[in-house]
């Protein structure tokens, strides 16, 4: 992990402070009496089986267990990311305890205002995170083990988040039932700490942006074009609404032109690219997680910079893909937010294929072999997905004609007459 030297101070304050908030986000929880984060719920036990050590205490000594834990997963290699945490561990678990004597007076005497806590403490643990990893100097024990295990067995960083936290919750209520008599720490604050901390902490990333230039030193340097800028092949991008016809249209340009046409042969593609089989390639690409479980997964990878969730590590693949074949070959490519993609393209014509529901409607029916009574909510739901999708990538709506040099209406034109004026009004653009 590199630090750059004349920013080291900042970013230890940073990571000082960050640790403070997340430690002041548990003691809000524990206080709320719903209980409190996966990875504290074994100390809050603990604390309530043997009073006389603090919840910063067992803290403290479950976290220096991770970081064992991690020195023996690596077998010898371990580095300064493992030795860094034992101070920071020693951090947590001292800031627990000050912010739990902070809110001592803090008494909760209704549920509505228990469960407004526990929102408040999401949002300031989610806080402390985002402040740790602008830092970029350390992680907390928890994330540490996480990304080694991941690493080590080569599993992904959000599913072995889930798994180490279900583990900790675990623990907490088999302690809390065998030594208690009945179960403590672990209630509907557990579950939206795991639900909404990582949430909010991927907000303050996107939001908060200020931080930045005040860690990163202002670099001059000389701009050098990427090799599908100045290449001399053309490209036409074909974005479409689900059924109008897009595929068809982008095949019968490439095919009219003599250039390669690229749709579903860019899944082999990336599939080559990003190590990923071309099944789940083309399970995952031009849609983002839906399920609950799919978000959780992805929302854990906002805990820990040196993570990537695997939809980006997609997107990246066939970012990269998709300016290689334009850097050496003119061609139409469908989908895949090409035309954002390729911004920058000297040659480039991007077209946005729609036509009306009934056509629409039609030709999902004939091609996809549809059921008619699910056409329009097919049609509907693979709208949004492509709009999320855009959203999520490029901060722009994927149906915002703005973004366009072209948009046709195949249900007016047909197939054929769409194609013929797209080449029409190309080739005069990218003269």
């Amino acid at each position: 992990m590199f630090v750059e030297k004349d920013k080291l101070g900042l970013r230890i304050l940073l990571l000082v402070l960050g640790i403070f908030i997340i430690g002041h986000g548990v003691a809000l929880s524990i206080r709320s009496d719903l209980g409190t984060s996966p990875i504290s719920s074994v100390p809050y036990v603990l604390n309530l089986i043997v009073p006389y050590i603090t919840v910063g205490t067992f803290a403290i000594l479950i976290n220096t267990l991770l970081v064992l834990s991690q020195v023996v997963l690596l077998k010898g290699k371990a580095s300064f990311i493992q030795l860094i945490q034992l101070p920071l561990a020693f951090l947590y678990g001292f800031f627990i305890d000050i912010n739990l004597w902070l809110t001592r007076s803090l008494v909760m005497d209704n549920y509505l205002m228990q469960l407004i806590t526990v929102i408040v403490s999401c949002f300031v643990m989610a806080f402390g995170i985002f402040l740790e990893l602008k830092a970029n100097v350390g992680l907390l024990p928890g994330e540490g083990l996480t990304l080694v295990i991941s690493r080590t067995f080569n599993k992904n960083f959000g599913k072995t988040k889930v798994a180490i936290d279900s583990t900790f919750v675990v623990m907490a209520i088999v302690f809390g039932i065998v030594f208690l008599g009945n179960v403590q720490g672990v209630r509907e604050g557990t579950v939206m700490a795991a639900l909404f901390v990582g949430t909010f902490t991927a907000f303050y990333q996107k939001r908060i942006l200020f931080i930045d230039k005040y860690l990163k030193p202002v670099k001059t340097f000389d701009y050098t074009p990427q090799p599908y800028m100045t290449a001399d092949t053309f490209v036409i991008t074909i974005s479409r609404q689900y059924g109008s016809g897009g595929h068809a249209v982008g095949e019968a340009i490439a095919k009219k032109l003599g250039v390669a046409f690229y749709d579903s042969k860019l899944i082999d593609l990336t599939a080559i690219a990003s190590g990923y089989t071309p099944e789940y390639v083309e399970k995952h690409e031009q849609r983002l997680p839906n399920g609950l479980l799919d978000k959780l997964y992805n929302n854990n990878y906002a805990y820990a910079n040196e993570a990537i969730p695997p939809n980006d590590k997609l997107f990246m693949a066939q970012t990269g893909v998709i300016r290689n074949i334009a850097a050496n070959e003119s061609c139409v490519i469908v989908g895949r937010a090409a035309n954002y993609i390729l911004k920058g393209h000297k040659k480039c014509f991007n077209v946005f294929v729609h036509a009306d529901s009934d056509y629409r409607k039609k030709r999902v029916i004939q091609n996809y072999m549809v059921n008619p009574n699910d056409a329009e909510k097919v049609m509907a739901r693979k709208d949004k997905e492509r709009d999320n999708y855009n959203v999520h990538y490029t901060g722009k709506h994927w149906d915002d004609l703005n973004t366009y040099d072209m948009t046709v209406d195949t249900s007016l034109f047909g197939i054929e007459g769409t194609a013929g004026m797209i080449i029409e009004a190309g080739m005069v653009r990218i003269k």
